[in-house]
Formats: C-alpha cells, structure tokens, sequence
C-alpha cells in the first residue's frame, strides 16, 4: 500500500455525494437544484424531509470516518504512519468538495470532516463536534457553527497530540472549509443567511 493509492481510494470513497444519493433514492429533488445548491445535510433538510437530511449527515460522516480509519487501522501493517493517515484526511475531504462522480460540484465538507476528526481521535471528534453543537444550539446558524469548529478543531488535536503533521492536515481542512463558506461569511455580515431548519426557494441563496 504506497501513499499513492491512499490518495486515491480516500477521494474516490470521498466522491460519493450521500445528499444526491439519498435524495434520489426517497424521491426528491436534486439538493443540487433548490436552496443554497450544497449537497449535504443542512440543504437537503430544507426539502422538509428530516430522514434524508440525517441518512446525508450520516453517510458523509461516515464516509470521512471510513477513508481515515482504514489507513490507521490496515496502514501500520504497510509502514504506512502519521503522513499516510494526514494524506487520507486531505483526500477524502477533497473527494467530498470536488467529487469525481457527481461533476466535481460537492458540499462544503462539515460533516466529512467530523468523520475524519472521529477516526483520528474519538476525543477530538466529540470535542468538535460538541464546539459545533453550541454554536449552532445558540445562534441556529449552521455555517457559524461549522466556522467555530473549523477554527478549534486544529487547536484540540494541537493541545492533546503536540504540532504532529496530522494538525496540518486538519489545518488544511479548516482553511478549506473557510474558503467553501465564504459566501456565508458574506451573508453572516450582512444578516443574510438563513438559519437551521429555514426552506428556501429554488436558486435562493446560491
């Protein structure tokens, strides 16, 4: 197993877009097509169906989770160590932002990166995700939610492990993050964006 075909298989396992997926298994419209045209969860739930949304939060999760842990669980065996696991994270949320199959149009990698954050460390996943379920409890903006982890995710994994090279991973994820959310950032500004749970019309928001 070289470093290579890490790359590979964590972005084509990143590749596969869950919001499309689902939708179209349970009938609905492409989340590609309505609100702010993201597919993952927080626009899939503004179709109004709370199953899909949480079937799209799970599988994107999931999936980030999948691609980190395989190479910390199978890698060692290989001589494959931090740099290979640090590879697997960029690329799975890579897969995700910029998907092979589905045209390289992905979502803006939140619930992806709580997977890869779960498989580097159960700890730090919850620590972030928690930092994400505050924000988001208190203010019901999603994208300021996810903001906030972003920024105290690479400072968890900093204070427990040390500056490892997987802290720059996930840096590199936070600021990848950012730059997914900046027509958000826009609309926080400016008092704009719409709030967990809000439906929005077709092409609104994009």
């Amino acid at each position: 197993m070289s470093n290579l075909f890490v790359a590979v298989l964590a972005y084509l396992i990143g590749s596969v877009s869950f919001a499309v997926i689902v939708s179209a298994f349970m009938g609905l419209d492409d989340p590609r097509s309505y609100g702010s045209g993201n597919p993952g969860a927080t626009n899939v739930l503004r179709s109004g169906n709370k199953k899909a949304a949480i079937l799209t939060l799970i599988g994107d999760a999931f999936k980030g989770w999948l691609a980190v842990w395989l190479v910390a669980h199978f890698g060692p065996r290989y001589g494959l160590g931090d740099a290979a696991v640090a590879l697997a994270a960029i690329a799975v949320f890579l897969g995700h932002l910029y998907p092979v199959f589905f045209r390289f149009k992905g979502g803006k990698g939140v619930a992806t990166a709580a997977g890869v954050l779960l498989a580097v460390n159960p700890i730090l996943g919850v620590a972030t995700l928690a930092t994400w379920l505050i924000v988001a409890f208190f203010t019901r903006y999603s994208s300021l939610a996810a903001l906030a982890a972003a920024v105290f995710a690479p400072l968890y994994y900093v204070f427990m492990f040390g500056p490892r090279i997987v802290a720059l991973a996930i840096l590199a994820m936070s600021v990848l993050l950012f730059w997914r959310h900046r027509a958000n950032i826009s609309k926080l500004i400016a008092g704009k964006e719409s709030r967990i749970g809000e439906k929005k019309a077709a092409g609104a928001g994009k």
